[in-house]
């Protein structure tokens, strides 16, 4: 099991504030699992049209940031970084669904698990949480791609 600072996050993902949605990684193991971090803080930019007086974490942004733990576990298992050419597309989402709202001092603990992957698209299962209440879940099918990030 290996850890990743957002500095090494960086190399792996092609992403760049505001849309980079994954502080570090906890543990990874090659073409099996991730456990990842997003700290949710105030100053987050989508707060302040999501919603004036009651703000919660848009549902797709908590999408988005289980899909970038996949593309992380994806790049560090084949040992390649974004700035080498290689992009992984999202192809597809299933089964996604929300269980409760995320909030400003939230800290979402996402953890991705590769399923299989056959003919270069990946499967993997996500789930979010904050503490121990279940955040969300989907399915994910990535694939890698030629191509500058």
């Amino acid at each position: 099991m290996t850890e990743i600072a957002v500095r090494e996050i960086f190399n792996l993902l092609p992403h760049r504030y505001p849309f980079l949605l994954v502080d570090r990684v906890l543990e990874v193991v090659p073409f099996e699992s991730i456990r990842a971090i997003k700290n949710v803080t105030v100053t987050e930019p989508f707060f302040q049209g999501h919603f004036p007086g009651k703000p919660i974490m848009p549902g797709v942004l908590i999408l988005e940031s289980m899909a970038q733990a996949t593309g992380l576990l994806a790049f560090h298992s084949h040992k390649a970084q974004s700035s080498n050419q290689k992009v992984y597309y999202l192809v597809g989402v299933d089964k996604a669904r929300f269980k409760r709202p995320v909030e400003p001092g939230d800290q979402l603990i996402l953890t991705a698990r590769m399923v299989r992957c056959i003919r270069g698209i990946y499967k993997f299962a996500a789930e979010a949480h904050v503490g121990n209440d279940l955040v969300s879940t989907a399915e994910f099918m990535t694939t890698e791609a030629e191509g500058s990030a």
